[in-house]
């Protein structure tokens, strides 16, 4: 008797997204580039106890919260993970990414590398990308034009930047945010995302 072989693929399974990597590869401007195009997908919202910037928004950008509620957040076990980074605290909230997995959406998160090594162990099915530059003088004038940080933080981010750059093993894709190519590199997203739907076997993520 000859196997069945159903004539339609089945529907894929939601994918949790991960795009990490340093301080500086431009994390944030990858996703509010792939948030312009109207793309379906529930982007998580990260809460953080550091200021906010002149350029962001409260609810969009991140969720700015004092260290008392992101404390209380801890003890409610709110947080799919949360870290300690840069004289702050980030987290991702867990409803928030429950609830986007069960609508049927894919879940894009950006999380450091510490964050993202997290997530690997709570969802082996995860997707990780790692976002780079093409080399480390851009990084460095990156980091340098934001002008946001005392030389001490400065050094501190690119010492630490050259050792996340060795965990690039953990992660299933490394895309270089290069100068100037923005659009390139969401493209580049995007279709590492399309070819995972297309898998064989389908990423089942359980959380």
């Amino acid at each position: 008797m000859t196997e069945h072989i159903p004539f339609a693929p089945p529907a894929p399974e939601p994918l949790l997204i991960v795009i990490s990597g340093p301080s500086g590869v431009g994390k944030d401007t990858v996703l509010a580039k792939m948030q312009e195009r109207g793309l379906p997908f529930h982007f998580v919202v990260t809460a953080t106890t550091r200021a906010i910037r002149p350029s962001e928004t409260h609810g969009e950008d991140y969720f700015f919260i004092s260290q008392a509620e992101f404390a209380q957040m801890i003890e409610q076990d709110e947080l799919l993970e949360y870290a300690y980074v840069y004289n702050d605290y980030k987290g991702i909230p867990k409803a928030q990414v429950r609830e986007a997995l069960a609508s049927g959406k894919d879940v894009v998160m950006r999380l450091d590398v510490q964050g993202a090594a997290t997530i690997r162990r709570l969802c082996p099915e995860a997707v990780l990308v790692f976002l780079t530059t093409r080399d480390e003088p851009e990084l460095v004038r990156r980091l340098r034009a934001r002008q946001t940080e005392s030389d001490n933080s400065f050094n501190m981010r690119i010492a630490m930047a050259r050792k996340e750059l060795q965990r690039i093993k953990e992660f299933d894709y490394v895309v270089a945010n290069a100068e100037d190519c923005l659009d390139e590199t969401v493209d580049t997203i995007l279709n590492i995302i399309d070819s995972e739907h297309h898998r064989v076997h389908h990423r089942k993520v359980n959380l």
